[in-house]
């Protein structure tokens, strides 16, 4: 693991962003003047809040977070979770911890959001790689998927042969398949800000919208922000105001079918 801290020369607030990026970029992606995470930065700073400080992690340019198990390149999110405290050991312990990530990384936070929900009080994930189908579902299962979801077959593909250099087979899947972790959630799990553009070609929108559906009947906070985009396209006035908001300013963020009123957040 890798990581780098990132704190705003105006200060920052006692909430910590641990960024976990996409796949083929790494942990200086924050301070990149071409990607969304400028525009963020922008968004606060014209805002006149206070930022968070972020911590970017990196276990290279493509990594799956899971638990330890037959698989010799798993268990990096146990690792994660056992550098938590020499992180924090750096930055100071937050008062909040939030977790954001894109396409793999928005993936990687869903996962680990909805494993240790005791640890974060929210997640946003954008355009993350959650699909209804299990890379054991068998040939004819994806190719029907693929053309349900309109789907670029060579990136699927190419995701599916990722997950399985982490997991050997469905049952270890199961335990990283945010469609499964979701059932196991309550009112009491980190607050969910989830987006994905329409035309995303790793057919990416299937999934993150039932994952939406199945977190608002478990009763967790969740604000679903589709975009008439592909993949990638953020809605970075939401979620930049979704990382630093409380309930004063909740109403910035437009969802009219969810209730916005009395966010809680934990430490």
């Amino acid at each position: 693991m890798s990581f780098i801290v990132y704190k705003a020369s105006t200060g920052v607030s006692e909430d910590i962003i641990y960024h976990f990026h996409g796949r083929n970029l790494d942990n200086t992606i924050w301070n990149d003047d071409t990607y969304f995470t400028s525009l963020i930065q922008s968004h606060w700073q014209k805002s006149n809040v206070k930022p968070p400080t972020v911590v970017l992690v990196s276990y290279g340019p493509e990594w799956l977070l899971t638990p330890r198990n037959t698989k010799a390149e798993s268990g990096l999110m146990d690792d994660f979770v056992v550098n938590l405290p020499f992180i924090e050991s750096k930055t100071g312990r937050p008062e909040n911890r939030i977790l954001l990530g894109e396409s793999m990384g928005g993936l990687n936070v869903l996962i680990l959001g909805l494993s240790h929900p005791e640890l974060f009080s929210k997640v946003a994930s954008l355009c993350p790689g959650v699909y209804l189908d299990s890379p054991f579902s068998g040939f004819n299962a994806i190719k029907a998927a693929l053309k349900r979801t309109g789907a670029d077959p060579k990136v699927a593909f190419g995701i599916y042969f990722m997950a399985k250099k982490y997991v050997s087979n469905e049952e270890e899947w199961n335990k990283i398949s945010p469609i499964d972790l979701i059932k196991k959630a309550n009112a009491d799990y980190p607050e969910l800000y989830l987006s994905c553009g329409l035309y995303d070609k790793y057919g990416n929108y299937e999934g993150t919208e039932a994952l939406v559906n199945m977190a608002k009947a478990k009763g967790v906070k969740t604000y679903w922000h589709p975009i008439y985009g592909g993949h990638g396209a953020t809605d970075i006035v939401s979620l930049a105001d979704f990382l630093v908001g409380d309930e004063s300013d909740s109403k910035e963020i437009p969802d009219g079918s969810i209730d916005l009123k009395n966010l809680s957040s934990k430490k």
